[in-house]
């Protein structure tokens, strides 16, 4: 269905117009855009990885949440940035300047609707930075909006707990952790036979720089990997998925709720 793991009770295009208009306490009402992308994630993983993930986690954290809390998911934004991973066949991929284009009218649309919460619920690793300057720019256009740009695995989750330091630090796309989830969600497009391991490849040793931190280097997927993997998929499973998968989702109930009673701080109003 068009709800894909998203409750169908939570899934905004499944509202009519006259519902919406009725909605109470509407500034408080969390609207939720899912994000992912379409990119390579190896032999073994589909395209869709990222979105699935969005998908997966917010509709397992939908389903626990309290009714009384109004929250809805929007319908996936399916396609990210994904510049870095040009070179692997099947990689469909939207500039900066499109995607902020995106998100920014998708606000404007939210807003005229009445709404003045809206979380940028992202997956995908390679578009956090243009997540974060549209939502900026979106508040600075309207100051009573609310935009939260949050990354799904910043959350309090227990994956670190299931990896080796190794997969932790390096295992970063199509590795361990992204491969178990999958296992979890959607163990019919997984492909484990043609799971391969790759850490990346040639990076700078007892040196400040790092592939990813506070000092890193530009990249790009070819520079890292010949499969597009990085990690270790091969030790992935189910069991592990449905740990991470069950971690993520209860991190996101929080998020929910501290979202549906966040107040913008605004110091410049004089209340005195």
């Amino acid at each position: 269905m068009i709800h894909s793991f998203i409750p169908p009770h939570r899934f905004f295009a499944y509202l009519t117009w006259t519902e919406i208009e009725a909605m109470t306490d509407k500034q408080n009402v969390v609207i939720i855009q899912p994000m992912g992308a379409i990119e390579q994630h190896g032999a073994h993983l589909p395209l869709v990885v990222d979105a699935a993930i969005s998908l997966g986690v917010l509709g397992k954290a939908l389903e626990q949440l309290d009714r009384s809390i109004p929250a809805y998911s929007l319908p996936a934004l399916y396609y990210g940035k994904s510049t870095e991973h040009d070179h692997f066949p099947g990689t469909i991929s939207l500039s900066a300047s499109t995607l902020t284009a995106i998100l920014t009218e998708l606000a404007d649309s939210l807003y005229r609707a009445g709404f003045r919460k809206l979380v940028l619920m992202n997956s995908h690793g390679g578009q956090p930075q243009v997540l974060e300057i549209a939502a900026r720019d979106i508040h600075r256009k309207y100051d009573d909006f609310c935009v939260f740009p949050l990354f799904t695995w910043r959350v309090p989750h227990i994956a670190k707990e299931l990896l080796t330091a190794k997969e932790w630090e390096f295992g970063i796309h199509a590795g361990d952790a992204e491969t178990s989830l999958m296992l979890a969600l959607m163990i019919d497009r997984v492909q484990m036979d043609r799971a391969v391991t790759e850490y990346p490849h040639g990076l700078p040793q007892d040196s400040l720089l790092s592939m990813e931190g506070a000092l890193p280097f530009a990249w790009v997927m070819r520079d890292l990997t010949r499969s597009g993997v990085l990690g270790d998929p091969t030790v992935a499973t189910k069991e592990k998925g449905e740990r991470i998968l069950a971690s993520l989702a209860d991190g996101w109930v929080q998020v929910i709720k501290d979202i549906h009673t966040f107040q913008q701080p605004q110091a410049w109003i004089d209340r005195s």
